[in-house]
Formats: structure tokens, C-alpha cells, sequence
């Protein structure tokens, strides 16, 4: 048999290296890492608040805990912007490692906040630093996977996020009965991602299609400062990462519509499931039991179906294509938060819906590792992948603003769960415009 009927014939994980395993492996870690911090906010922002806001503040705590997740999310896009454009200047193993040093940094500062002021200014540094690790690891996955697993590659590093979801969820599971001060420990514990760092650096190596856009960049931009005519290659080259997403129409469309996408996605989630634990807590504290350890209980079953999700995304868009499955998951997202917010009371029904919305809710972001950067060329993988994923952020992160004063004024969770869910739709009508990629090599023009 010859060596390409050989390769046909092997499953997907049989042509795998070492090297590429170590890349998803690093990946999927540094996107873990950012999970757990993001949900511990999520996890802890109402017991924090209630050690940093005077009693009389209390009846308004959804408020505050929308302005404090907000903000987070507001850093999240700034951070997200920046971080991908260093990726595709100073490579993205290096890139990768400063993100996770820096929001390990942010993030153990964070347990010493005195006030509600210090404690949202901090998380707007996390979220900075937060933002800048996940173009550089879908980047670098995509770089190094084999065209026929690329999918399969990219929803595997996305359960990352999952992943920490649960682990925070199981963590406050334990710290959040150590009193008043339960949420200064689960922050302290995000201190510990920065010794990850030492295997990066000696564990993965930087992508060869980075090193050689870089050194083509490096090569115009010598040409260019010897006052040579360059080319329109060349040009590209040397253009800002930011400003040549938007040069050629192509990739400008792709941009665009990509962009609408990752928001229906990103203010759909902020807007709606970020509230689910405390929504739980609420039903529970209702029925008299305890509102922080089901408000745990549905964290971890929510994650445990988003972790399923994520992953299946991706093995369903390399066997039909990223279109359809994309399409799919919009869909049942939204068919299922009535489901979670509206049409279940039962406590353990509640788990069992809150498992099946996070398959679809949570496991949709994993259309963006899988198909965003198979739409831009290499020389802006990762600023395009970090626009599309990272600057919907600056416009979602008025979601938990806006979701906050509903729950508080305007007839609580469901209400307000409902009327976010609508901008699922944007997703619907703008997927059906992007190329499909299933199984195409990652472009290096457009």
C-alpha cells in the first residue's frame, strides 16, 4: 500500500506527533486556566459583594456584580485585541506564555480588593490579560494540526474553558464554606497557572508557518526601509496587522460577518447563562436548601455538558462541515434557555436542562477555534481570530449590565434570560455568508 493509502486508512490521532499533541495539550491548559478564572467570578462576584458592599447596597447587588462581570469582559476585549496582534509579531508560544503570567498575577491580586471599586478594577486587569491567550492557542493548534483532524484539534483545546468551569465549580464547591472570605481564596488559587509557564517554554514549540510569515515580514519591511518598490505582497506585509484585516474586501467581509457571529455568541452567553448559577442558588434557596452549593451543583453540571459540547462541535464540523453544525447550535441554544429559565422548577429536572443548554450554549463558542482561523491568512491569524472573538466584548459586555437591572427591577432571571436570548438569531442570519473550510488548507491569501 502506498504511503498516502497508508495515511487514509490510519484513524485521525494516528498521524499525530508528539509536538502536536504538546501544542493542544498547552492550549487546552492555558484555556482552562482562563476558564477557571472567569468562573470564579461568576461563582463568587455575590459573596464578594456581600463583604464589600455596605448593607444597605444589598437589594442591589445584581447590579453591581452586572457592572463588576461587565467590566471583566470589557478588559477581556481589550486584552484580546492586543494579544492577538502580538501573536502575529512576536510569535504565539511567547505570546501564550506572558498572558498566562499576567492573569495569574491579576488574579491572585484580585483576593486582596477592600472595596467594590478596587475588586471591579482588578478584574478589568484579569480580564486584559485573559483575553490575550486565546487567539494565540487556537492559532498555534490550527498552525500545527493536520487538515483532516483540524476541527477535531480545535474543539478539543475549547473544552479547556469547560474544563475550568467545573473545576471552579468543584473548587467553591469546598471553599465556599470556609466563610466570609471563601472568595478570596478561590482567587489566590489563580496565582498557580504562572508555574505552567516553565513547561511552555521548553514543551511546544513556536509554529514553522509563524517563523516564515515573520521572516517574509522581516524581509519587506528591510526592502521597504531601503526605499525598494514593494510589491502587493510585500505591501501586505508591512501593512499594521489590525489595519490589513480591513484592506482586502474579502477578508473584510469575512471579518464582519464572522464579528456578528462571535457576538450573537458571546452576549447571548455573558447575557444569559453566566447568571445560571446564581438563578439556581435562588430556586434553591426558595425550596430552603442551600443556595452557594446548588449554584456548584448546576457550575458543574452545566460545564459537564459544555465540555461535551465543545468537543462534539468540533468532530461534527470535520464530518459535515463548519456551516451546518454552527447553524445547529445556534438554533438550540436558543430553543433551550425557555427550557432552563422559564419552564423547569424541579431542582434536579433544573440540573439535567442546565446540562443539556450548556452542551449547546457554551460548547457554541467552539465554532470560533474551529473555523475562525481557517479564514485568514497566516501573516493575520491571529489578529483576525482575536478581532472576531475578542472585540464583540466591547459591545457584550453591556449584556451583564443590562441582564443585572432586569433581574432587579424587572421580573428577575427568566425575563431577562429570554429577552437577551433574541440576539441568538444575529447568528442565524449571518453563518450561511462565510466560505465553508471543512478539510481546506489554511489559506495564506484570500
Amino acid at each position: 500500500m502506498s504511503k498516502a493509502g497508508i495515511a487514509a486508512s490510519q484513524p485521525w490521532y494516528g498521524s499525530l506527533d508528539r509536538r502536536q499533541w504538546n501544542t493542544l495539550v498547552a492550549a487546552n491548559l492555558g484555556w482552562m486556566f482562563d476558564g477557571y478564572e472567569t468562573y470564579a467570578l461568576l461563582l463568587t462576584v455575590g459573596a464578594a459583594l456581600h463583604q464589600l458592599l455596605a448593607p444597605a447596597q444589598f437589594a442591589q447587588i445584581p447590579t453591581y456584580a452586572g457592572a463588576v462581570i461587565a467590566l471583566t469582559l470589557l478588559g477581556w476585549g481589550i486584552g484580546g485585541v492586543i494579544g492577538g496582534i502580538l501573536a502575529d509579531y512576536i510569535g504565539r508560544k511567547r505570546t501564550m506564555m506572558i498572558s498566562i503570567l499576567a492573569y495569574s498575577l491579576m488574579t491572585g491580586l484580585s483576593a486582596f480588593a477592600w472595596d467594590w471599586v478596587s475588586f471591579a478594577a482588578l478584574r478589568l486587569l484579569v480580564g486584559v490579560a485573559i483575553g490575550s491567550e486565546w487567539a494565540t492557542g487556537a492559532s498555534i493548534t490550527a498552525e500545527l494540526w493536520p487538515d483532516k483532524a483540524r476541527g477535531k484539534g480545535a474543539g478539543l483545546m475549547q473544552c479547556g474553558l469547560g474544563i475550568g468551569f467545573f473545576v471552579a465549580s468543584l473548587v467553591w464547591l469546598f471553599v465556599g464554606t470556609l466563610g466570609a472570605d471563601g472568595w478570596r481564596y478561590m482567587f489566590l488559587l489563580g496565582i498557580l497557572p504562572g508555574f505552567f509557564t516553565l513547561w511552555i517554554r521548553r514543551g511546544i514549540p513556536e509554529s514553522p508557518r509563524w517563523e516564515q510569515a515573520n521572516l517574509r515580514r522581516r524581509a519587506a519591511l528591510e526592502r521597504e526601509r531601503g526605499g525598494a518598490l514593494l510589491q502587493a505582497h510585500e505591501r501586505a506585509l508591512t501593512r499594521f496587522t489590525l489595519l490589513e484585516l480591513f484592506a482586502e474586501r474579502e477578508v473584510r467581509r469575512r471579518a464582519l460577518i464572522a464579528f456578528a457571529m462571535s457576538l450573537a455568541t458571546t452576549l447571548a452567553w455573558w447575557g444569559i447563562s453566566a447568571w445560571l448559577p446564581p438563578y439556581v442558588a435562588s430556586v434553591a434557596a426558595k425550596a430552603g436548601l442551600s443556595g452557594p452549593q446548588w449554584a456548584s451543583f448546576a457550575g458543574m453540571a452545566y460545564n459537564i455538558g459544555a465540555i461535551a459540547g465543545y468537543i462534539s462541535l468540533g468532530f461534527l464540523a470535520d464530518a459535515y462541515g463548519r456551516k451546518p453544525v454552527t447553524l445547529f447550535y445556534f438554533a438550540l441554544a436558543f430553543i433551550t434557555t425557555p427550557v432552563v429559565f422559564l419552564w423547569t422548577h424541579d431542582l434536579s429536572l433544573l440540573l439535567a436542562a442546565a446540562c443539556v443548554n450548556g452542551f449547546f450554549s457554551l460548547g457554541l463558542y467552539s465554532w470560533m477555534p474551529v473555523w475562525l482561523p481557517e479564514l485568514f491568512p497566516t501573516r493575520i491569524r491571529a489578529t483576525g481570530a482575536a478581532f472576531c472573538f475578542n472585540t464583540p466584548r466591547f459591545i457584550a459586555w453591556i449584556g451583564p449590565l443590562v441582564a443585572g437591572t432586569l433581574i432587579a427591577n424587572f421580573g428577575g432571571f427568566s425575563n431577562a434570560a429570554m429577552t437577551v436570548a433574541t440576539i441568538y438569531f444575529l447568528g442565524l442570519v449571518s453563518a450561511p455568508f462565510l466560505p465553508e473550510t471543512r478539510g481546506k488548507p489554511l489559506p495564506e491569501t484570500v
